[in-house]
């Protein structure tokens, strides 16, 4: 296992390195400067303007500029943020774990969700249980997210008025006050996350119990005199969980670009509220430290996956 996760990591060095390239590329040949205005602001020189854009390298080449940018990263370095006059490694270090929580926690309703629903209605095809699931599945991600937030706020923050609809970092509590202040305002955001990952996980899920259960091997537990309870645990989940941790993993840009909006909607000061607002003043060190952060995360996912797939399936072999 051990040489595996290495080989693996190993392997996702030339990945990192690629797709930095590219988003570096792409943000320094878009149109836009971060110093653009001050050659516009008669209150500031134009020997400083040149000076600060010569300290930033902003006139080197693409290229000389990315390996000064790839070798402060490698020491640390994430840059400096035109508008907020910080670090970047700052920034990130500040909303990452809210981002992350926001994240872990959908993610873990949307399993709730879609698990037992999906295997329940997988077992019972065109029952009544599943026409019902599969048609509040379908109306759960065919409802995009902005549309879902907006709905919630205006029943249980405006009608209602049982819910903030603005996220707070700075919470006015302590002990388990701040506690319950901090999980009330969580509420939203993680429900519209959960529910559409849920929706859509719970016809793959489906789907995969219905192709595993008409398998030979299910045949043959039922005929030892297994019980249906343990031969659908045993023998059906497991192996149908195989092509959704799939799914799961090869969905992981799509989540985060969900998050991205729903963080806009509650005011999440999130990763993705930061991206935002970093690209409407065109503060490239941030635009490009939050997405390289993004790419990292997608790729680590995609290896946790390749690790749970040894412990569903003892048939793959890491070697």
């Amino acid at each position: 296992m051990a040489r595996y996760l290495l080989r693996r990591l190993l392997i996702a060095v030339p990945s990192i390195l690629g797709i930095s390239i590219l988003l570096f590329t792409v943000l320094a040949l878009a149109p836009g400067d971060p110093f653009g205005e001050l050659a516009t602001n008669a209150a500031v020189p134009p020997e400083v303007a040149a000076a600060l854009r010569a300290k930033f390298g902003m006139d080197d080449p693409v290229l000389v500029r990315y390996f000064h940018w790839l070798l402060a990263m490698l020491h640390g370095d994430w840059g400096f943020s035109f508008t907020s006059r910080v670090d970047v490694d700052t920034l990130i270090l500040q909303r990452l774990p809210t981002t992350l929580f926001v994240i872990g926690s959908s993610q873990l309703l949307a399993l709730l969700i879609a698990l037992p629903i999906g295997v329940f209605a997988g077992t019972r095809p065109y029952s009544l249980f599943d026409q019902l699931a599969s048609t509040f599945a379908f109306i759960g991600f065919s409802l995009p997210t902005f549309f879902t937030g907006l709905l919630l706020i205006l029943v249980f923050s405006i009608q209602l008025d049982w819910l903030p609809f603005v996220f707070r970092a700075d919470l006015d509590a302590t002990g388990w006050r701040w506690w319950w202040e901090e999980f009330r305002q969580s509420i939203m955001p993680i429900t519209v996350l959960g529910l559409f990952q849920g929706a859509s996980w719970t016809r793959y899920v489906r789907s995969a119990v219905l192709d595993v259960i008409r398998l030979d091997y299910v045949t043959t537990a039922r005929a030892k005199g297994l019980r249906e309870p343990k031969v659908v645990l045993k023998h059906v989940v497991r192996n149908a969980l195989i092509p959704v941790v799939t799914l799961v993993a090869l969905q992981m840009p799509a989540i985060f670009g969900g998050a991205i909006i729903t963080e806009q909607i509650f005011r999440v000061p999130g990763i993705g509220s930061l991206l935002i607002s970093a690209i409407l003043a065109n503060d490239t060190p941030v635009i490009m430290a939050v997405t390289f952060v993004f790419a990292v995360l997608v790729i680590l996912f995609n290896l946790i996956a390749d690790v749970i797939y040894g412990w569903l399936d003892p048939r793959i072999a890491y070697r």
